[in-house]
């Protein structure tokens, strides 16, 4: 194949299983010998992927100077959407002659982006609106617009995939006008970085080196992620289990945290409150980039330790967790992560009905068991019995399962861990996922575009509009 301009939107170049799966394409199309630029609103070099700030993939910021992420705490979906306009029309614009341009997440810029005359592929992770709040004759109100924005924009894409056959039918369900089932592209993972070993002198490490069984949890701290019911679990089974390792193990949350995010920074002090609660020991390592005193510290909990004490090794022991039942870790490292999937019993991984989730992949390849919410893409990954346990959204049930993977003998573990690491590899290679996405490229590519400008001429027109009131606005204050 002939070698291509790619362009990749994505709203916040983060940490989190969709930022991964974008890094990911990016670079197995990149591998391939095509040139691509990524283009996103958001890119925090503390707060990122190290492809993305190493050097490995070109990343463009725009869009996110002039209109904020909220107004007084609300109105999200509205100043995203419109953050989003603005990157797309700053890309349309950037004189680049795009082959393709990879949408991921936010559909409304799609019809912006066809001015770049390249095909859009949209990779649809789930219906957003399906995950946003409808409550109150209001946010109903409100949403209704977005809602259906987001079918009519999604229906512009020259191609639709999506990561798992449960996303699939949600999608035909969803989008009824759509009239087109979207193909499944199975997310990847870039096997060679988990196989890396652990820098065991890493001073990030400090806090989280222990003798006691850990159950590890990894999520972005948000609420529909049900970060709770491994710390209620927890609770349970140190008190009532009979199980002599449940009864000193110990639970790591750790997770994607940015603290421009007010749903990270409330979940992540939500979660501490909750587990002090239910009397359990936490502690809360604060990530490097945050010192005592900074503005984002006082975003944390009140017991987070930050550096110099994370960044001296020398202060810490095997026994760093002995007097700890919970340890946060917001905002972790790749090695903080192969460090506690190095170590970890078992993975707990908590939301329903997810559309995928990266992380049990992550665990099954590294060999850890995962237990599950029974729903969702979990169903599709994971074999109960085999790789892990699948269990009812409770608190009980969780604890149950949790408590027979510790009660697990070594053995059966390492079975499991085999046959997890197997299944993932065999189906979630970098490499053949490239391949499969350089064919679905070529094959739009072979067609002619199918959606008119319409939308995107009307989408520049409310840009416009919207500016000239920003700017009058402004005017009218100062």
């Amino acid at each position: 194949m002939r070698r291509l301009t790619i362009g990749f939107f994505h709203p916040n170049l983060g940490i989190g299983g969709a930022e991964r799966l974008v890094v990911d394409a990016a670079v197995s199309l990149q591998k391939l010998g095509h040139r691509v630029v990524l283009y996103t609103m958001h890119h925090d070099v503390s707060h990122c992927f190290d492809e993305t700030r190493d050097g490995t993939l070109e990343v463009r910021v725009g869009g996110g100077w002039l209109i904020p992420h909220s107004i007084f705490g609300r109105l999200h979906i509205l100043c995203t959407t419109l953050r989003g306009l603005w990157l797309a029309r700053a890309m349309s614009n950037a004189g680049e002659n795009f082959d393709v341009v990879f949408v991921d997440q936010l559909s409304s810029a799609i019809p912006l982006l066809r001015f770049t005359r390249a095909r859009i592929l949209f990779y649809c992770h789930f219906p957003d609106f399906l995950q946003a709040r409808h409550d109150g004759l209001w946010r109903a109100a409100y949403r209704r617009l977005f809602d259906w924005a987001e079918q009519a924009t999604t229906a512009e894409a020259d191609e639709v995939v999506v990561n798992s056959r449960f996303t699939q039918e949600v999608f035909r369900q969803a989008f009824p006008l759509i009239g087109r089932v979207p193909r499944v592209l199975l997310p990847p993972l870039n096997l060679p970085a988990y196989d890396r070993p652990v820098d065991t002198q890493d001073a990030a490490l400090w806090g989280l080196r222990t003798q006691r069984p850990t159950v590890v949890s990894i999520n972005r701290f948000e609420r529909r992620k049900d970060v709770h019911l491994a710390v209620e679990a927890m609770a349970k089974s140190l008190r009532a289990s009979k199980n002599a390792a449940a009864q000193r193990a110990c639970l790591v949350v750790a997770g994607g945290w940015d603290a421009e995010v007010a749903e990270n920074t409330e979940c992540l002090r939500e979660l501490a409150a909750l587990a002090k609660t239910l009397g359990l020991r936490t502690r809360t390592l604060a990530p490097s980039s945050v010192r005592r005193g900074d503005a984002r510290a006082r975003l944390l909990p009140d017991d987070a330790e930050y550096a110099p004490l994370v960044l001296a090794p020398s202060a810490g022991s095997p026994e760093d967790l002995a007097d700890t039942d919970v340890v946060f870790v917001p905002s972790f490292s790749a090695n903080q992560r192969a460090h506690l999937l190095a170590h970890a019993r078992c993975v707990a991984y908590t939301p329903s009905n997810e559309h995928l989730g990266i992380v049990p992949l992550e665990a099954m390849y590294m060999r850890v068991p995962v237990v599950a919410a029974d729903s969702g893409g979990p169903r599709e990954t994971v074999v109960h019995g085999k790789t892990g346990f699948l269990c009812e959204p409770t608190a009980d049930a969780f604890a149950a399962a949790i408590d027979a993977m510790l009660a697990m003998d070594d053995a059966r573990r390492a079975a499991m861990g085999a046959a997890g690491r197997a299944r993932v590899a065999a189906a979630h290679d970098l490499d053949a996922f490239g391949a499969q996405l350089e064919q679905v490229m070529a094959g739009m590519l072979a067609r002619e575009p199918t959606a008119p400008m319409v939308l995107g001429v009307v989408l520049t027109a409310f840009i416009v509009g919207t500016a000239v009131l920003v700017f009058v606005a402004v005017s009218l204050v100062f």
